[in-house]
Protein backbone atom coordinates (compact mmCIF):
# COMPACT_ATOMS: atom_id res chain seq x y z
CA UNK A 1 0.00 0.00 0.00
CA UNK A 2 1.50 3.37 -1.39
CA UNK A 3 0.58 6.09 0.33
CA UNK A 4 1.41 10.01 -0.45
CA UNK A 5 1.67 12.98 2.02
CA UNK A 6 1.19 16.40 1.63
CA UNK A 7 2.31 18.51 3.91
CA UNK A 8 4.20 22.08 4.25
CA UNK A 9 5.15 21.21 7.95
CA UNK A 10 7.99 19.36 8.25
CA UNK A 11 6.90 18.01 11.88
CA UNK A 12 3.79 16.79 10.20
CA UNK A 13 5.58 14.83 7.49
CA UNK A 14 7.74 12.94 9.71
CA UNK A 15 5.62 12.28 12.24
CA UNK A 16 3.39 10.46 9.17
CA UNK A 17 6.17 9.28 7.26
CA UNK A 18 7.28 7.62 11.02
CA UNK A 19 3.80 6.21 12.20
CA UNK A 20 2.75 4.24 8.73
CA UNK A 21 6.18 2.89 8.22
CA UNK A 22 5.82 0.80 11.31
CA UNK A 23 2.50 -0.04 10.07
CA UNK A 24 3.57 -1.40 7.03
CA UNK A 25 2.89 0.72 4.17
CA UNK A 26 4.76 2.33 1.87
CA UNK A 27 5.24 6.29 2.35
CA UNK A 28 6.23 9.15 0.31
CA UNK A 29 6.49 12.98 1.96
CA UNK A 30 6.18 16.11 -0.13
CA UNK A 31 5.24 19.80 1.06
CA UNK A 32 4.23 21.19 -2.30
CA UNK A 33 1.20 20.66 -4.34
CA UNK A 34 2.88 20.71 -7.60
CA UNK A 35 5.35 17.81 -6.37
CA UNK A 36 2.51 15.76 -5.22
CA UNK A 37 0.40 16.39 -8.24
CA UNK A 38 3.80 15.19 -10.08
CA UNK A 39 4.19 12.20 -7.99
CA UNK A 40 0.19 10.71 -8.43
CA UNK A 41 0.58 11.76 -12.14
CA UNK A 42 3.46 9.33 -12.47
CA UNK A 43 3.58 6.70 -9.06
CA UNK A 44 -0.47 6.25 -8.93
CA UNK A 45 -0.40 6.07 -5.09
CA UNK A 46 -3.35 4.23 -3.34
CA UNK A 47 -4.25 7.11 -1.08
CA UNK A 48 -3.32 10.66 -0.77
CA UNK A 49 -3.16 12.11 2.96
CA UNK A 50 -3.56 16.04 2.10
CA UNK A 51 -3.13 19.21 4.41
CA UNK A 52 -5.45 21.96 2.58
CA UNK A 53 -2.41 24.81 3.88
CA UNK A 54 0.87 24.27 1.16
CA UNK A 55 3.57 26.89 -0.03
CA UNK A 56 2.72 26.95 -3.31
CA UNK A 57 -1.01 26.29 -3.58
CA UNK A 58 -4.32 25.72 -2.23
CA UNK A 59 -5.36 21.86 -1.07
CA UNK A 60 -8.86 22.42 -2.51
CA UNK A 61 -6.97 23.05 -5.89
CA UNK A 62 -4.41 20.28 -5.53
CA UNK A 63 -7.17 18.07 -4.93
CA UNK A 64 -9.57 19.26 -8.47
CA UNK A 65 -6.32 19.20 -10.47
CA UNK A 66 -5.73 15.36 -8.75
CA UNK A 67 -9.40 14.92 -10.16
CA UNK A 68 -8.67 15.99 -13.66
CA UNK A 69 -7.42 12.67 -14.19
CA UNK A 70 -7.68 10.20 -11.02
CA UNK A 71 -9.80 8.06 -8.67
CA UNK A 72 -6.84 7.93 -5.63
CA UNK A 73 -8.84 8.21 -2.40
CA UNK A 74 -7.88 11.38 -0.98
CA UNK A 75 -8.09 12.00 3.29
CA UNK A 76 -7.31 15.54 4.03
CA UNK A 77 -5.61 16.33 7.19
CA UNK A 78 -5.62 19.94 8.18
CA UNK A 79 -5.47 22.49 10.88
CA UNK A 80 -8.68 24.04 9.46
CA UNK A 81 -11.51 23.63 11.27
CA UNK A 82 -15.09 25.19 9.62
CA UNK A 83 -17.69 23.39 8.03
CA UNK A 84 -17.10 25.93 4.82
CA UNK A 85 -13.56 24.66 4.24
CA UNK A 86 -14.79 20.54 5.03
CA UNK A 87 -17.78 21.47 2.86
CA UNK A 88 -15.15 22.81 0.02
CA UNK A 89 -12.74 20.31 0.44
CA UNK A 90 -15.17 17.35 -0.22
CA UNK A 91 -17.01 19.37 -2.89
CA UNK A 92 -13.43 19.33 -4.59
CA UNK A 93 -13.41 15.80 -4.39
CA UNK A 94 -11.92 14.60 -0.85
CA UNK A 95 -12.85 11.53 0.07
CA UNK A 96 -12.73 12.09 4.26
CA UNK A 97 -11.49 15.00 6.28
CA UNK A 98 -9.59 14.85 9.58
CA UNK A 99 -9.09 17.96 11.94
CA UNK A 100 -5.70 18.51 13.41
CA UNK A 101 -4.65 18.07 16.22
CA UNK A 102 -5.78 14.20 14.80
CA UNK A 103 -5.32 10.71 16.84
CA UNK A 104 -2.77 8.73 14.87
CA UNK A 105 -4.85 5.66 15.79
CA UNK A 106 -7.89 7.26 14.15
CA UNK A 107 -6.10 8.21 11.32
CA UNK A 108 -4.80 4.72 10.71
CA UNK A 109 -8.88 3.61 11.08
CA UNK A 110 -9.64 5.81 8.23
CA UNK A 111 -6.75 4.65 6.49
CA UNK A 112 -8.03 0.86 6.62
CA UNK A 113 -11.76 1.81 5.53
CA UNK A 114 -10.07 3.48 2.89
CA UNK A 115 -8.50 0.17 2.02
CA UNK A 116 -11.96 -2.00 2.39
CA UNK A 117 -14.02 0.32 0.40
CA UNK A 118 -12.11 1.47 -2.57
CA UNK A 119 -9.15 -0.58 -2.17
CA UNK A 120 -10.74 -4.05 -2.87
CA UNK A 121 -10.94 -5.04 -6.45
CA UNK A 122 -14.47 -5.66 -7.42
CA UNK A 123 -15.57 -9.11 -8.17
CA UNK A 124 -19.03 -8.64 -9.17
CA UNK A 125 -19.61 -9.07 -12.69
CA UNK A 126 -22.84 -7.96 -13.64
CA UNK A 127 -24.16 -4.85 -14.94
CA UNK A 128 -27.07 -2.84 -13.01
CA UNK A 129 -29.49 -0.90 -15.54
CA UNK A 130 -32.10 1.12 -14.45
CA UNK A 131 -33.29 3.13 -17.39
CA UNK A 132 -30.78 4.90 -19.42
CA UNK A 133 -28.54 4.38 -16.37
CA UNK A 134 -25.66 1.25 -16.57
CA UNK A 135 -23.12 0.44 -13.94
CA UNK A 136 -20.80 -2.06 -15.03
CA UNK A 137 -19.21 -3.29 -11.39
CA UNK A 138 -16.74 -5.27 -13.41
CA UNK A 139 -15.12 -2.58 -14.26
CA UNK A 140 -16.61 0.21 -12.35
CA UNK A 141 -17.85 2.29 -14.94
CA UNK A 142 -21.34 4.07 -15.27
CA UNK A 143 -23.23 5.66 -17.90
CA UNK A 144 -25.63 7.44 -19.07
CA UNK A 145 -27.58 7.24 -22.12
CA UNK A 146 -24.63 5.49 -23.25
CA UNK A 147 -22.16 8.82 -21.81
CA UNK A 148 -19.10 7.46 -19.58
CA UNK A 149 -19.31 9.36 -16.79
CA UNK A 150 -16.31 10.26 -14.04
CA UNK A 151 -17.32 9.77 -10.40
CA UNK A 152 -14.56 9.69 -7.27
CA UNK A 153 -14.38 7.01 -5.62
CA UNK A 154 -17.24 7.90 -2.51
CA UNK A 155 -19.91 8.75 -5.33
CA UNK A 156 -19.50 5.72 -7.04
CA UNK A 157 -19.90 3.81 -3.67
CA UNK A 158 -22.57 5.63 -2.82
CA UNK A 159 -24.44 4.92 -6.43
CA UNK A 160 -23.76 1.22 -6.11
CA UNK A 161 -25.63 1.43 -2.75
CA UNK A 162 -28.75 3.43 -4.07
CA UNK A 163 -28.52 0.72 -7.08
CA UNK A 164 -28.48 -2.44 -4.88
CA UNK A 165 -31.91 -1.19 -3.73
CA UNK A 166 -33.56 0.68 -6.38
CA UNK A 167 -36.86 2.06 -5.32
CA UNK A 168 -36.40 2.10 -1.74
CA UNK A 169 -35.48 4.96 0.82
CA UNK A 170 -31.93 4.55 2.03
CA UNK A 171 -31.48 6.27 5.70
CA UNK A 172 -29.14 8.60 6.30
CA UNK A 173 -27.19 6.71 8.99
CA UNK A 174 -26.94 3.76 6.65
CA UNK A 175 -25.43 5.36 3.99
CA UNK A 176 -22.76 7.06 6.06
CA UNK A 177 -21.86 4.10 8.12
CA UNK A 178 -21.46 2.12 4.84
CA UNK A 179 -19.50 4.56 3.16
CA UNK A 180 -16.77 6.06 6.40
CA UNK A 181 -17.38 2.59 8.39
CA UNK A 182 -18.87 2.70 12.03
CA UNK A 183 -15.90 4.18 13.94
CA UNK A 184 -16.90 7.51 13.92
CA UNK A 185 -20.00 9.77 13.22
CA UNK A 186 -19.94 11.83 9.74
CA UNK A 187 -21.72 15.45 9.49
CA UNK A 188 -25.21 14.62 7.37
CA UNK A 189 -23.79 17.79 5.42
CA UNK A 190 -20.72 15.51 4.02
CA UNK A 191 -23.28 12.51 2.77
CA UNK A 192 -25.50 15.73 1.32
CA UNK A 193 -22.29 17.53 -0.64
CA UNK A 194 -21.72 13.80 -2.12
CA UNK A 195 -25.29 13.55 -3.30
CA UNK A 196 -25.06 16.69 -4.53
CA UNK A 197 -22.14 16.06 -6.76
CA UNK A 198 -23.17 12.88 -8.39
CA UNK A 199 -27.24 14.16 -8.84
CA UNK A 200 -24.99 17.00 -11.03
CA UNK A 201 -22.99 14.18 -13.05
CA UNK A 202 -26.01 12.41 -13.73
CA UNK A 203 -28.29 14.95 -14.86
CA UNK A 204 -25.48 16.38 -17.06
CA UNK A 205 -25.41 13.35 -18.78
CA UNK A 206 -28.92 12.35 -19.19
CA UNK A 207 -30.60 15.32 -18.71
CA UNK A 208 -32.66 17.68 -15.91
CA UNK A 209 -35.10 14.68 -14.59
CA UNK A 210 -35.21 13.40 -11.31
CA UNK A 211 -33.13 10.56 -10.90
CA UNK A 212 -32.22 10.09 -6.96
CA UNK A 213 -35.64 11.22 -4.63
CA UNK A 214 -34.44 12.83 -1.09
CA UNK A 215 -36.61 12.05 2.20
CA UNK A 216 -35.94 14.66 4.43
CA UNK A 217 -34.50 13.87 7.79
CA UNK A 218 -34.38 10.30 6.59
CA UNK A 219 -32.26 9.33 3.60
CA UNK A 220 -32.31 9.31 -0.22
CA UNK A 221 -33.99 7.03 -2.94
CA UNK A 222 -33.00 5.72 -6.54
CA UNK A 223 -35.95 5.81 -8.40
CA UNK A 224 -36.96 2.71 -10.24
CA UNK A 225 -37.37 2.92 -13.93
Amino acid sequence: MDILVVDGDRKIRNLLDVTLKAQDYRCTAVSYGEAALSLVSANNPDIVLLELVLPDMDGAELIQAIRDFSDVPIIVVSGRKEDSDKVVALDAGADDYLTKPFSVEELLARIRVMERRFLREVKEETVFVNGDLRIDYASGSVSVAGVEIHLTPAEYKLLCLLAKDVGRVLTNTYLTREIWGDSWDHHVMTLRVFMATLRKKLAAAGGDRERIRTHTGVGYRLLKE
